[in-house]
C-alpha cells in the first residue's frame, strides 16, 4: 500500500494547503507502513520543493512541461494517473478545492478508484478502508468505506494540523512527461490578479457580514476589524444580491465554500445554504441580535447584541491587545 499526494503550487510557491496535504499523507503512510511520494506539476525551484520534505515526503516527483504551465484538468489527470500506475500507488491524496474536485472524478475513472471526498481525519481503519467525512452540508458525519484497490482521498482545507518531521530527508526526481496536445482544451488568454486584498480561499481568518449590518454604509467597522486581524472580508448571499458587497465575497452553498481557522459572522442569521459554505471553519463566532438565530447552533462562541455596538468594542479590544 503506497501513498501518492498531488500538491498544487501558485506561481512556483507552495501554500499552507500543500504542507497540510503532505502532513496528512504522512499520517496515512505511517498507518500503512509505507512512504510518501509527492507529485508537483509546474515550474518550482528545488529550494521550494525541499520544503515538502519538512512534512514527511520521502520522494518528490517534479513534472515541468511547458504544455502544463496552466491548469487543464484533463491533462493533469492523465499525468497523475500515469505516475500513480508507475508508482503502484494505492492511496492518492489531493485537495478538496476547485482543482481537486475537477481532477478527482477524472482520476477515479482512469484508475477505477473509489473516491472519499472532503475527508477531515486520518482513516479510521485500513481493512476495510474507512474514512471520516462531513455530510449533509456539514450537519452530519459519515464513515465511508472504500472497497476499490486504489483509493482517492480529497482533504478538506484546514482540517488537519501541520506536522513537521525534523531531520527527514527527501529525494527530488525531475520527470519529463509526454502530454497529448489533443487533451489540452484550456487556453489562458488573460490573467488578472487581485492585489492588496486577502483571498477568501486562502484566509486563516474571515470577517463576514449579513443583512443585520442594515446598510452598506455600516460596513466600515467590519472592514476595520478585518484589517486589524489580517482577515479577509465576506458576506451572505442577500448582501451580495442587494449590491452591498461584491459577489466574490459571497460565502455559502451557492458562493465560495471556505474553511478558515476563524469565521466571525456579523448580523448573519445562519440559513442552511450559508452554513453549508462555512461549516468546516475551525471556530465560528456569531454576533446577532436574535438569540434564537440558527447561526448560534453552529457557532462555538456567540454574542447576542447589535453589531453596531459590538463591533466598536471588539475593535477597541483588538487594538489594546496589539499594543
Amino acid at each position: 500500500m503506497s501513498v501518492l499526494v498531488y500538491t498544487e503550487n501558485w506561481d512556483g510557491k507552495f501554500k499552507k494547503l500543500s504542507f497540510e496535504l503532505v502532513s496528512y499523507a504522512t499520517g496515512v503512510a505511517k498507518m500503512a507502513g509505507t512512504d510518501v511520494t509527492v507529485v508537483s506539476i509546474g515550474r518550482v525551484d528545488e529550494t521550494e520543493l525541499k520544503k515538502l520534505g519538512n512534512y514527511g515526503a520521502a520522494r518528490i516527483i517534479s513534472v515541468n512541461n511547458e504544455k502544463l504551465s496552466s491548469l487543464d484538468n484533463q491533462a493533469y489527470a492523465s499525468v497523475l494517473s500515469e505516475i500513480a500506475l508507475k508508482e503502484k500507488a494505492t492511496i492518492i491524496i489531493i485537495s478538496n478545492n476547485n482543482s481537486g474536485k475537477a481532477i478527482a472524478p477524472r482520476l477515479s475513472v482512469r484508475l477505477k478508484a473509489g473516491v472519499g471526498s472532503g475527508v477531515s481525519k486520518l482513516p479510521l481503519n485500513l481493512n476495510p478502508f474507512t474514512v471520516y467525512k462531513r455530510t449533509y452540508s456539514g450537519n452530519a458525519f459519515a464513515h465511508l468505506i472504500i472497497r476499490s484497490d486504489i483509493k482517492i482521498l480529497s482533504l478538506a482545507q484546514n482540517s488537519f494540523e501541520l506536522a513537521e518531521t525534523p531531520g527527514n530527508s527527501c529525494t527530488i526526481e525531475n520527470r519529463d512527461m509526454s502530454v497529448d496536445g489533443s487533451m489540452l482544451k484550456t487556453v489562458v488568454k488573460d490573467v488578472q490578479k487581485q492585489t492588496g486584498k486577502i483571498l477568501l480561499t486562502d484566509a486563516e481568518i474571515v470577517v463576514s457580514g449579513g443583512r443585520g449590518m442594515k446598510s452598506p454604509d455600516n460596513w466600515a467597522p467590519l472592514t476595520e476589524l478585518a484589517s486589524l486581524l489580517g482577515a479577509a472580508t465576506a458576506c451572505s448571499r442577500p448582501v451580495s444580491d442587494e449590491g452591498w458587497r461584491p459577489h466574490e465575497e459571497h460565502t455559502g452553498q451557492t458562493g465560495k465554500i471556505i474553511a478558515p481557522n476563524l469565521y466571525i459572522a456579523v448580523g448573519i442569521s445562519g440559513a442552511t445554504q450559508h452554513l453549508a459554505g462555512i461549516s468546516s471553519s475551525k471556530y465560528i463566532v456569531a454576533i446577532n441580535t436574535d438569540k434564537d438565530a440558527p447561526i448560534f447552533e453552529a457557532a462555538q462562541y456567540g454574542i447576542v447584541g447589535d453589531a453596531m455596538k459590538v463591533l466598536p468594542k471588539l475593535i477597541a479590544a483588538v487594538k489594546e491587545l496589539k499594543k
